[in-house]
């Protein structure tokens, strides 16, 4: 028996990940990447490292405790590597490691406690890999862009067009070492001082004016932070329980009016202030480091004549992915997933990053299943028993429903698959797809839960006769993907096929860090059935077979 799992994918994808050793936090990022460059975030993991904290002298250096943090922070990333085993790893260092005097003992402790070899980027790398990390988010690959990514050390700036770098630099502007170095001293006149001398002595302002820029964006968290404040009405009163309805549309961007009053009210504010602001949904982790950005982003838009900056949820660590991409594949096309790049944008305007991680879960999960039924060739008419065959661009819309499947619970959690439904079909949100294939996706994403859709259902009248058959395929699909995704306590492992049997087998394994409900593997197998009995009937209808939960034989 064959056995299909997420590692061992059936098509040709991989796992791969970035990890950015920045001067405040450790990311990492891990991808299920494609050949031709396109990619679906799986997980995303963050550890609060302040590598740079105390570094303000020229020839400061790296602290033992700040070592020690990192040591264990990167160990944590390696358990989850080595657990997914992810395909291919680049690690990248930027502000602190490359500002610190003791930077090669530094690298030396971190190869030989953790085995990992370090890319020091510079300044200007960092900021070239930022600006193709934008390109796989913003529909901006014509367009001269100026990229602002403000750090927790340096700032980089770089203004690109059709994957060309025009002009990069790195400025020794962060949100750490201004908060230490001036706000924690209640100095924000000299701060605000301080930051024009340095963006006017750099020649940066001139490089500008001379290139020009069609538009700005903004990649950094502290930039998604102060838009994210602005979106839920940070500066008018509101809260993120009371956005309004109308502001639902608002693509990822704020003016320089929005920002100076967000500034404004921050410098304003005493550290209670501003822990209020946090437990009021504004800012969440950033709030110790939020004034300094965004004074350092108003002086920015200042002095460079910004006077509305779009926000691109992806950086660094796409750009580093895009770049392995670049260099591992010979038909990789960086403006080539202008579609998918909408699908996510969508997703990622609506769902926090542990619903991303969740719909990604469940892109993964139907992926799968998909493969699989197709690999098995058993996709038949359950009329007529004629051929029916799915392709590359049904897994594409299955995938895009997956990831937006739970983006009403923005809205509301009652009802939310209905709100899922509207978003994706009123929005105008989904560039590259035509009215019946965003309409296919939406409904799939309507009718993932609850009822489901019969042949003669009215929104699918309008559908010819090939694709309301798909739909209903791939509605049997993402259900159970939903419902597998949802189980708290077991998780997917694989599909099970066999040219000799007439059944699926979906193979699922117990969560490690959670108890079983019962002493019996395969008993608690026995509970997932029952309890997703209507969907394993949904699916043996349309697709004339059964899918049957296993526990692994070992």
């Amino acid at each position: 028996m064959a056995a299909i799992d997420l590692s061992k994918p059936v098509s040709s994808s991989k796992l791969l990940a970035a990890i950015d050793m920045g001067t405040n936090s450790f990311k990492m990022l891990v991808v299920r990447a494609e050949p031709k460059g396109k990619f679906l975030v799986v997980d995303r993991i963050k550890e609060s490292v302040v590598l740079g904290s105390g570094m303000l002298a020229d020839d400061a250096a790296i602290s033992p405790d700040a070592q020690n943090r990192a040591i264990v922070a990167l160990r944590k990333f390696d358990q989850v590597l080595q657990r997914q085993r992810v395909h291919h790893t680049k690690i990248v260092a930027t502000s602190a490691v490359r500002e610190a005097s003791n930077r090669l003992e530094f690298l030396s402790r971190i190869r030989e406690e953790v085995g990992f070899e370090v890319d020091v980027l510079s300044g200007e790398e960092e900021a070239r890999l930022v600006y193709l990390g934008v390109l796989q988010f913003l529909p901006v690959y014509d367009t001269t862009v100026l990229t602002v990514d403000i750090g927790g050390g340096s700032t980089e700036f770089v203004i690109g067009k059709q994957g060309k770098v025009l002009f990069a630099t790195s400025l020794k502007l962060g949100h750490v070492t201004l908060t230490e170095g001036f706000v924690w001293e209640g100095k924000l006149v000299d701060m605000r001082n301080h930051i024009r001398s340095v963006l006017q002595e750099s020649g940066l302002i001139e490089k500008v004016r001379e290139i020009g820029f069609e538009i700005a964006v903004g990649s950094s968290g502290t930039v998604r932070s102060i838009e994210n404040a602005i979106f839920k009405g940070y500066g008018r009163g509101l809260t993120n329980n009371i956005t309004p309805l109308v502001e639902f549309g608002r693509d990822w961007r704020f003016s320089g009016e929005e920002l100076r009053v967000v500034a404004e009210n921050l410098c304003c504010l005493d550290a209670g202030g501003i822990d209020a602001a946090r437990r009021a949904g504004f800012f969440k982790r950033r709030s110790e480091f939020i004034t300094a950005g965004a004074v350092l982003l108003s002086e920015i838009f200042e002095c460079l004549d910004i006077d509305e900056m779009r926000v691109s949820g992806y950086a660094l660590g796409e750009g580093i992915i895009s770049e392995i991409l670049a260099t591992s594949c010979d038909d990789y096309d960086i403006n080539v997933n202008s579609r998918w790049r909408s699908v996510v944008h969508l997703s990622t305007r609506f769902n926090s990053q542990k619903k991303m991680k969740s719909a990604a879960c469940c892109a993964s999960i139907a992926r799968e299943i998909f493969e699989g039924v197709r690999k098995c060739d058993v996709l038949t008419h359950h009329e007529n028993k004629c051929a029916f065959t799915l392709d590359e661009k049904d897994l594409e819309y299955l995938e895009a429903a997956c990831l937006l499947h739970n983006i009403g619970i923005f809205i509301s959690t009652n009802r939310y698959h209905k709100q899922s439904y509207h978003i994706i079909k009123n929005g105008n949100h989904l560039y590259g797809y035509s009215a019946e294939e965003v309409e296919l996706i939406a409904l799939l994403a309507r009718y993932h839960r609850k009822k489901f859709p019969s042949y003669d259902q009215p929104s699918l009248r309008h559908f010819q006769n090939d694709m309301n058959e798909k739909f209903r395929l791939l509605c049997a699909i993402i259900r159970i993907s939903v419902a597998i995704q949802q189980c708290q306590w077991m998780t997917f492992e694989g599909l099970e096929i066999s040219p000799s049997d007439k059944d699926f087998k979906l193979v699922l394994r117990k969560v490690t860090d959670r108890p079983l409900l019962t002493d019996s593997m395969h008993q608690s197998v026995k509970d997932i059935e029952a309890e997703l009995k209507p969907e394993l009937e949904h699916f043996k209808e349309v697709f004339q077979q059964k899918l049957l939960f296993v526990a692994p034989s070992t």
